[in-house]
């Protein structure tokens, strides 16, 4: 056997297994030890190799960054199982339902604010789903549109900050999780804009489409409608703000300011009487769950790495790309297609584990600011995450839609939006600027 062809039938073997489907992490623990095994036996892998595993490992369990991973994730699921999040949904949902197309405005009012809590897509798409798509549906909403407007504004938590998504990108990029939040701000803020001003199209021009609540559906107005906005909106928004904030202008770091937000949401929920045994018990569980696959993940994702680049798999790798034709246009082309294809069959945090450390040394030799690259990735796997017939927020909505909504409406309903997203990925690779505006 050729020793050049072990690190491109690494790549390969590792994908045969996960389409396969085996665990991602186990897969890629797995390849790592059958690889090294086979290079050992041909005296092409060096068996001290494998010493500086045990070494990596405990560098991933003393990483201060990833402590804020849990943090963020259980801020989030403490607001949805405390039922906050409804709050907030009834209630956006009250002061937009005289317009048409409020409801729709208020999912994606609140897919924002749920994306800045929980950064988690699978909870934002079930959550909005749950709350929000039978009263759509109930009041004559296409379902084509309330489906549509819910798939694609809970996967606003891929680029909107505090992003758990972002997080783990800055992990494996090496930047500031502080720059990755600045530079998301612009392009998620203009994403969620576009979508609001889309249902408002839809409104204007079919207008049986998105229709108004009527009148004895909006029981409360003027000073009731005003004090039940300030208090269920404001404290969720002053706790992102305050967390946020602290990461801006470096008064703590995401890993503090993550505790602080779940602190935060505890108090939140402490106060509205919502601070139960069963929503503890619920935010604890999601959170141990989705914390225990990111660290499997990059526990398999450490294996896999060290054996790869012992096979001198890197190299391959980093030629292959910085020589493609085009430089760096040839290799954003290949990134955006690698990276939505697999967005269709793989999660996000695989693909951050995986792809993202085979890009980011061929993006480095060319110049490309890994900042700008990271808000790219994370904005193309937005777009596969809606796409048909495999993006992940379309399966996670299906599982809450009443059978009377076919597949087809939910597909139906997120083309416009996965174009709207392709516009806002082309405004992103055009005008660098969007991100690094704020960044040194």
């Amino acid at each position: 056997m050729n020793p050049d062809l072990l690190g491109p039938m690494m790549f390969i073997t590792v994908f045969l297994f996960i389409f396969s489907g085996y665990p991602v992490a186990f897969s890629l623990g797995g390849t790592a030890l059958i690889f090294a095994v086979v290079g050992v036996a041909m005296d092409i892998f060096p068996a001290t190799f494998m010493f500086a595993f045990p070494e990596r490992v405990f560098g991933i369990m003393s990483n201060f960054v990833l402590l804020a991973v849990p943090f963020f994730i259980f801020m989030g699921t403490m607001l949805e199982k405390s039922k906050l999040a409804e709050d907030l949904l009834t209630t956006i949902g009250a002061l937009f339902g005289g317009l048409r197309g409020g409801l729709a405005l208020a999912v994606v009012f609140v897919g924002a604010m749920l994306a800045a809590a929980t950064g988690v897509v699978g909870a934002s798409v079930v959550a909005m789903g749950l709350i929000s798509l039978p009263v759509m549906h109930r009041y004559g909403y296409a379902p084509w549109l309330s489906t549509g407007v819910i798939a694609a504004s809970g996967t606003l938590g891929q680029i909107i900050p505090p992003s758990v998504v972002l997080i783990v990108l800055a992990d494996q990029l090496g930047v500031s999780v502080g720059d990755l939040f600045k530079g998301a701000l612009v392009p998620g803020v203009m994403l969620a804009g576009m979508f609001a001003i889309f249902v408002m199209a839809v409104a204007f021009i079919k207008p049986e489409a998105a229709p108004a609540l009527p009148p004895e559906q909006r029981t409360e107005r003027g000073l009731a409608l005003f004090k039940r906005v300030m208090f269920v909106m404001v404290p969720p928004l002053v706790l992102i703000l305050i967390v946020l904030g602290s990461i801006f202008a470096g008064v703590a770091t995401p890993t503090e300011a993550g505790a602080l937000g779940a602190l935060g949401a505890m108090g939140l929920a402490l106060v509205n009487g919502r601070f139960t045994k069963e929503a503890l018990d619920g935010a604890m569980g999601e959170t141990t769950r989705l914390t225990s696959m990111v660290l499997f993940l990059l526990i398999g994702s450490t294996a896999f790495a060290l054996v790869f680049r012992g096979l001198y798999g890197d190299i391959w790798i980093e030629d292959l790309l910085t020589n493609f034709p085009g430089g760096v246009i040839g290799l954003l082309v290949v990134a955006n297609l690698v990276v939505f294809i697999l967005g269709f069959f793989i999660d996000f945090f695989e693909i951050a584990f995986i792809i993202l450390p085979l890009l980011l040394p061929a993006a480095l030799r060319l110049g490309i600011d890994p900042r700008w690259f990271g808000v790219m990735i994370a904005m193309n796997l937005q777009t596969s995450f809606l796409t048909p017939p495999f993006g992940f927020s379309l399966f996670y909505l299906r599982s809450v839609t009443p059978e009377e909504i076919p597949t087809s409406a939910i597909y139906k309903g997120a083309i416009p939006f996965i174009i709207i997203q392709g516009i806002a990925l082309g405004l992103v690779i055009a005008f660098p600027e969007l991100v690094t505006w704020g960044l040194d």
